[in-house]
């Protein structure tokens, strides 16, 4: 008797945020078409498993134990692997694509974590990163996340030819919606500092991939997925961002 075909495992849901910033990264990681994807602070998982789906070899890292645990959860089922700990800690091969969302802003020294995921990048291969936009926008949100500083598409851009990436491709996402859901954050987040005394930046980082993380089960998740979808659209249509998506190519000798 042969068995019956298994269903393919549902991913786990993105929060709003990460589904507007989904609606541009999904589609550059399926232009790239990578077979070696190297993913940089995966959080809980949820891109990390669709992008596990779309290539043939898929790490991620998190230094966040329990983002961890929970990434594994989530990745295992579409063939990835997971680490606890550095980047240069825990792998030391090479990618075609090495991909970090809303990770650089937390890292002090920016230019050099740059250098060291070029150097996890095959020659010819790419970087896929995302990052909060527009410095004039820091606020409370940025600094209970552990954000040392938000980019402009110039400074971004800047930063990654620096690090030795050409072809660099910056682009805002997030308008309309992205600006309610800061309105809403920044005084939450506000009045979450008072209480926060004695955190260090460190913790704050670690913590910030468990914030407004939908269960896989969760009511709220659908409902969100739901209503965010027209803005996903809308973005590529309405000027402006509150974040930056970014590629560029690390050349071939």
């Amino acid at each position: 008797m042969v068995d019956a075909p298994r269903e393919p495992a549902p991913f786990p849901p993105l929060a709003i945020r990460a589904q507007l910033r989904w609606g541009i990264v999904g589609p550059i990681v399926e232009e790239l078409a990578p077979t070696s994807v190297i993913e940089v602070g995966v959080g809980q998982g949820a891109v990390g498993a669709r992008i596990a789906s779309m290539t043939h070899t898929y790490v991620g890292v998190e230094i966040d134990r329990q983002s961890y645990e929970q990434a594994l959860v989530n990745i295992a089922p579409f063939g990835g692997s997971v680490y606890n700990g550095m980047l240069s800690e825990v792998w030391s091969d090479s990618a075609d694509l090495v991909c970090a969302f809303e990770v650089l802003e937390h890292i002090e020294d920016d230019a050099g974590a740059l250098v060291d995921w070029v150097s996890h990048i095959n020659p010819g291969g790419h970087l896929l990163l995302s990052v909060p936009a527009n410095p004039d926008r820091y606020g409370p949100m940025d600094e209970y996340a552990g954000h040392f500083r938000r980019y402009s598409p110039e400074s971004i851009t800047a930063a990654v030819l620096a690090a030795g990436l050409v072809d660099v491709r910056a682009t805002l996402y997030g308008s309309p919606l992205g600006y309610a859901l800061e309105a809403v954050r920044n005084p939450i987040d506000a009045r979450k500092l008072k209480r926060a005394e004695g955190l260090s930046v460190e913790d704050m980082t670690k913590a910030s991939g468990r914030t407004f993380q939908f269960g896989r089960r969760s009511w709220k998740s659908a409902v969100a997925t739901t209503a965010t979808a027209p803005f996903v659209w809308m973005q590529r249509h309405v000027p402006g961002g509150i974040g930056l998506v970014v590629v560029a190519r690390r050349p071939a000798p």
